[in-house]
C-alpha cells in the first residue's frame, strides 16, 4: 500500500473540533442569522448547508464553532447506522453557520495528508467497514467517538501521489455534477407540466375513488423465505416508486388482502410533515408484495380519473401544500393524514384526453430522467473503482 503502507488516522490530523446543540427554531436560517447544521448537512461527498436550524434570538452565537470551506467534516451520529462516519469536504458554504454536536471537524496535518484526500479515503469500503465495527450507541441512536475516529487505519501515501487521486475524483465529480445539474433541470421542468397541465374544474377526491383509501397491513418481519413481502416507506419518493426496504413477512390469508397488483396507486399516511403524502404507481417486483399501515392504496375511477393521472395531480404544488396542511402531529418528524383528508382534497380534473396528454407530457421527462440516472450510478461506480485501483497501486503513476 505504497511506500509508507498505513497509518492510523489520529497521527495524521492536528486535532479533532465537536460542536454544539443548542435549542434552535426549526426554520432555515436567513444568511443574515446564525444557525446550527443538522446532520443530514453532511452526506457522502457533499455538503448540504441548507440543512440547518435557525439559533435563537438572543441566543449567544460561537463564531470558533463556524464551518468554513475546506474543513473535513464528519457525522459521528445518526439514526441509520450507514449514515454514522459519512464525510465531505465543504468546497463552499453559507456564512453564519455552526457545527452540531453530531458533527466532527477534522484538522488534516498538511504535510502528511490533503484534506480533499482524507474526506475521499472515509468514504472508501474499507474504512467505512471499520467505522461499521466500531459504532456503538442505544436507544436507537448509533454513534462513533473522538477516540474511534483516531484509531481509524489509512494507507499512508505520499502527498504527490494523494494529489494524484484527488485529481482523479474531482474529474468524475465535475462529470458527475454535470448529470446532477440535468436531472435538477428535468425535475423543476416535469413540476412546471404538472403544474401547467393539472387544470379543469376542481372534483372532490373521494368522489373519484371507487372504494375510501385503505390503510395497509403491518405484519413482523421474519428472516426465512415465505414468497411474499412488504413495502418500506421509502419506496415512495418524490421520484415515483422505487424498490427498496422490502422486508419478508408471513405469508398468510390476511397478508393476501394487501397484495398489490402492477399500477396500483400509494400514498404515505405518515411521515415527515415534508414527506408525507407522497404518492406513487406500484411496480411489478417480480413477487408477492403488501403495503404496509403507513401506506394507504387509491382506487380512482379510470372513467373519470386516470391512475397515472391522479399520481402526477397528487404530486403537484398546490395539492402537496394541501397535504402538508392537513397533516397533524405533535412532532415535524412524524405527522398523520387521515382517510378523510384524503378524499376531501379538492383535484383539477380535466378531460381524460387532456390527461393522457399531461401524462404522455411526463412520462417523457421521466424517461430522460431515468436514462440519466443510469449513467449517473455507471459514472458512480467507475469513479469508485478507479480510487480503488489508486489507493491500491495498480493504476499509480511511476515515479521512477
Amino acid at each position: 500500500m505504497g511506500a509508507d503502507g498505513w497509518a492510523l488516522l489520529g497521527s495524521l490530523l492536528a486535532g479533532i473540533e465537536s460542536g454544539w446543540s443548542p435549542a434552535c427554531d426549526a426554520e432555515q436560517p436567513g444568511l443574515d442569522e446564525w444557525g446550527v447544521v443538522k446532520v443530514s448537512a453532511v452526506t457522502s461527498g457533499r455538503f448540504i448547508d441548507g440543512e440547518a436550524k435557525r439559533l435563537p434570538m438572543g441566543q449567544v452565537q460561537r463564531p470558533e464553532l463556524e464551518i468554513k470551506r475546506g474543513d473535513v467534516l464528519l457525522a459521528r451520529a445518526n439514526g441509520a447506522r450507514s449514515l454514522v462516519g459519512v464525510s465531505c469536504y465543504v468546497t463552499a458554504t453559507r456564512p453564519r453557520l455552526m457545527l452540531s454536536d453530531k458533527v466532527l471537524r477534522l484538522a488534516p496535518d498538511r504535510t502528511a495528508v490533503d484534506p480533499v484526500y482524507l474526506a475521499i479515503l472515509l468514504g472508501t469500503p474499507g474504512v467505512r467497514r471499520q467505522i461499521g465495527n466500531l459504532l456503538n450507541g442505544g436507544t436507537g441512536q448509533n454513534n462513533i467517538t473522538q477516540d474511534d475516529v483516531r484509531t481509524l487505519k489509512i494507507p499512508r501515501l505520499p502527498l504527490p501521489e494523494q494529489r494524484d487521486i484527488v485529481a482523479a475524483h474531482e474529474a468524475f465529480e465535475r462529470r458527475i455534477g454535470a448529470l446532477e445539474r440535468e436531472l435538477a433541470k428535468l425535475a423543476t421542468l416535469r413540476r412546471g407540466i404538472v403544474d401547467e397541465r393539472a387544470t379543469g374544474p376542481d372534483a372532490r377526491l373521494g368522489d373519484l375513488l371507487t372504494e375510501s383509501p385503505k390503510n395497509g397491513y403491518s405484519a413482523s418481519e421474519v428472516h426465512e423465505w415465505t414468497g411474499m413481502l412488504v413495502l418500506g416507506l421509502g419506496c415512495l419518493t418524490n421520484d415515483g416508486f422505487v424498490p427498496r426496504q422490502l422486508k419478508r413477512i408471513p405469508k398468510s390469508p390476511l397478508a393476501e388482502r394487501f397484495r398489490l397488483a402492477d399500477g396500483d396507486l400509494l400514498m404515505s399516511r405518515a411521515n415527515t410533515r415534508e414527506l408525507v403524502g407522497l404518492a406513487a404507481r406500484f411496480r411489478d417486483v417480480g413477487q408477492p408484495c403488501s403495503y404496509p399501515d403507513l401506506m394507504m392504496r387509491l382506487r380512482p375511477d379510470e372513467g373519470r380519473c386516470l391512475t397515472a393521472y391522479l399520481e402526477l395531480v397528487l404530486g403537484s404544488s398546490r395539492v402537496r401544500r394541501d397535504v402538508q396542511a392537513g397533516a397533524r402531529g405533535t412532532s415535524e418528524s412524524m405527522v398523520k393524514i387521515s382517510a378523510g383528508t384524503v378524499e376531501s382534497l379538492r383535484i383539477p380534473l380535466p378531460t381524460i384526453a387532456e390527461q393522457r396528454k399531461a401524462v404522455d407530457a411526463v412520462t417523457s421527462v421521466d424517461q430522460r430522467s431515468a436514462t440519466v440516472r443510469v449513467l449517473l450510478a455507471k459514472l458512480r461506480v467507475t469513479q469508485r473503482a478507479v480510487v480503488e485501483d489508486l489507493l491500491s497501486g495498480r493504476s499509480r503513476v511511476n515515479r521512477t
